[in-house]
């Protein structure tokens, strides 16, 4: 399979039907779409909860000004979390 090239100027959002909640038993973070639901892990929530109409490079620069992380890997893992949730159609890229 090939692999996504996500741009520095991609602004991802959340697809049509998709919703990003918390679950009222668990309170646990999760992401509702129509064919069942994905409890989120935090760096995924805090990924997703950015998804916004902000461009990458800006949800990079938020998650690294709140965490006082290093851009470059955080970037790589902010990537790879999307592509992940980008294959499973839960997200779209505008």
């Amino acid at each position: 399979m090939a692999t996504l090239t996500i741009r520095d100027t991609a602004r991802p959002r959340l697809a049509k039907g998709v919703r990003l909640q918390k679950d009222s038993a668990t309170a646990k973070s999760v992401l509702l779409f129509p064919e069942g639901v994905i409890e989120l892990n935090e760096t995924a929530h805090e990924v997703l909860s950015r998804c916004d109409g902000r461009m990458l490079t800006e949800i990079v620069h938020a998650l690294a000004e709140e965490y006082d992380a290093d851009r470059t890997p955080l970037a790589a893992d902010v990537r790879e979390t999307l592509a992940d949730l980008y294959q499973r159609k839960l997200i779209e890229f505008t």
